[in-house]
């Protein structure tokens, strides 16, 4: 622990002639974007779902850092001194109200933490919605797409011998060969086709409508977690708070800067399929 109070102290020197009272509050807030930047790969490897144990690194190496936060403000030292405007980093919100109640002026410093966590909050509460319904979208769509083209492949399969032949002489035969050669190339597509279509339903299970349900309430519960933070930074000395607060506001940043990347990744893969599919039509047509 004292290397960790040591360097929050210097770290607050290094910014007290800029933020005076505040400077190791700021300390606080720089050296948990220094945590979180470390742990960055980490949480690229669980966006990408590497491995199940990927997703749980991050949240548990970040817990040894918010004990020693949370001892470092608890007991006796030399950071209970500094201040955020006019509320000691040391103190709870209980401590505040009785100080000077709601809105005095340690109150309102409590106010302001408690109105950005809320905010923080609200916006990885709608994005874990909206992330929750693109997945069973997906997921749905995944399931339901090698129904169709079994349907399709289904619907073409009457096509195959319905070539007509003249009856008689060469021309006969030779219609007749040009058929068959015709059915027998489009039953070696079909058969193509339907292998990947079962290769596609293989990589994707299908969802029943219980599992399709438990998404869609996970989907509508799970944001609301985020939520939980105001209750823990009520409780937790300020310092602890600002922690909580930073670490969260990077994790829904980071988590909407990475899902942008992947959109963009994907956009700029189908662009050239979608182009050499135009370009081989327009040669077609010619």
């Amino acid at each position: 622990m004292s290397v960790f109070t040591h360097l929050v102290v210097e770290l607050g020197r290094l910014l007290e002639p800029v933020l005076a009272e505040s400077a190791t509050a700021a300390a606080i807030v720089l050296f948990t974007v220094l945590v979180r930047l470390a742990l960055h790969p980490l949480s690229r490897a669980a966006f990408r779902g590497a491995t199940p144990l990927a997703g749980c690194l991050p949240l548990l190496l970040q817990l040894p850092v918010f004990f020693l936060m949370y001892q470092a403000f608890s007991s006796g030292g030399e950071l209970l001194s500094h201040r955020l405007f006019a509320a000691p980093l040391g103190s709870r919100w209980a401590d505040a109200l009785g100080e000077g109640g709601l809105f005095g002026a340690q109150g309102l410093v409590f106010l302001a933490l408690f109105g950005v966590i809320a905010v923080v909050a609200a916006w990885s509460a709608v994005r874990g919605r909206r992330s929750a319904a693109a997945a069973a979208a997906a997921a749905a769509d995944a399931a339901e797409k090698p129904v169709a083209a079994q349907k399709s492949a289904a619907a073409r399969r009457p096509a195959v011998g319905s070539g007509r032949a003249k009856p008689g002489g060469k021309a006969g035969t030779g219609a007749r060969a040009r058929a068959a050669g015709g059915a027998g190339a489009r039953a070696r597509a079909e058969g193509g086709h339907r292998a990947g279509v079962g290769a596609g339903a293989a990589a994707v299970p299908e969802l029943s409508a219980e599992q399709q349900e438990v998404m869609r309430k996970l989907g509508g519960v799970l944001p609301l977690l985020s939520f939980g933070t105001l209750i823990t930074a009520a409780v937790v000395p300020l310092a602890a708070g600002l922690y909580l607060l930073t670490t969260t506001a990077w994790a829904v940043a980071e988590r909407a800067w990475l899902e942008r990347r992947k959109a963009r990744a994907a956009a700029r893969t189908e662009t050239p399929g979608t182009e050499r599919a135009v370009d081989g039509a327009a040669r077609s047509s010619l």
